[in-house]
């Protein structure tokens, strides 16, 4: 079975990447589209520069900045709060924001639990 094209909202890639900044914003989800509104702060400019050079070992803090179709195909490191994550960025992950890919959160991992936490805990041996 072939492999499905790429499109969204109707597009295919190089349409996405041949539509200016507002004429994207119109397509994407509603916050994605407020935040390309408001305009890019200088950080995300120097990131999305960084990008278009090709620099291959590219590291940010810019959690909030919104995927771009011109970032498609980019390794990029971001910032957990504690380490780089690298992510390669992929045409499904447009109009999500770079933190979606990188998280900051550990999942929870429950083991028995200690002495004293329950009425019973007092007969289990301590060993």
């Amino acid at each position: 079975m072939a492999k499905k094209e790429f499109s969204y909202r109707g597009k295919s890639l190089a349409d996405l990447q041949s539509l200016s900044i507002n004429e994207l914003a119109e397509l994407l989800p509603a916050r994605a589209r407020r935040s390309l509104k408001r305009g890019m702060t200088d950080q995300h400019k120097k990131v999305l520069d960084k990008m278009k050079k090709g620099d291959d070992n590219l590291k940010t803090h810019c959690r909030d900045m919104v995927i771009l179709p011109e970032m498609v195909g980019q390794a990029v490191k971001v910032y957990s709060g504690k380490e780089f994550k690298s992510i390669t960025i992929e045409p499904e992950m447009i109009g999500h924001y770079l933190g979606e890919f990188s998280p900051s959160r550990k999942t929870v991992a429950h083991s028995s639990p200690g002495v004293g936490a329950t009425k019973s805990s007092s007969n289990v041996s301590v060993k």
